[in-house]
């Protein structure tokens, strides 16, 4: 866990260039992690099962992994899309 949130802290620093959303998805990871956890050990408790063998709880922490990913290629997308981009240049240059 130590070094995922290392790798937050580095993430946060405006050098990266990562669009804030891309950013909001690696942090909403952690979320998942939370939630997936909390999820097994209900399953465990309440219904005798395992996380897999749960289908609903197991369906929605899968959910926000996915959520989370879309998240993340949307920032980085974002991110290619604004490197690729031609630089703006003043129309008066002589």
């Amino acid at each position: 866990m130590l070094p995922y949130l290392l790798f937050l802290y580095f993430m946060v620093f405006s050098a990266n260039r990562l669009p804030q959303i891309g950013n909001f998805g690696f942090q909403y990871l952690l979320l998942f992690v939370a939630m997936t956890i909390i999820a097994g050990i209900r399953a465990k408790a309440n219904y005798d099962l395992s996380l897999a063998d749960s289908d609903w709880l197991h369906g929605l922490s899968e959910s926000l992994l996915a959520v989370s990913n879309l998240l993340i290629v949307y920032g980085l997308n974002e991110a290619t899309a604004k490197a690729d981009a031609p630089p703006k240049t003043s129309c008066c240059l002589q």
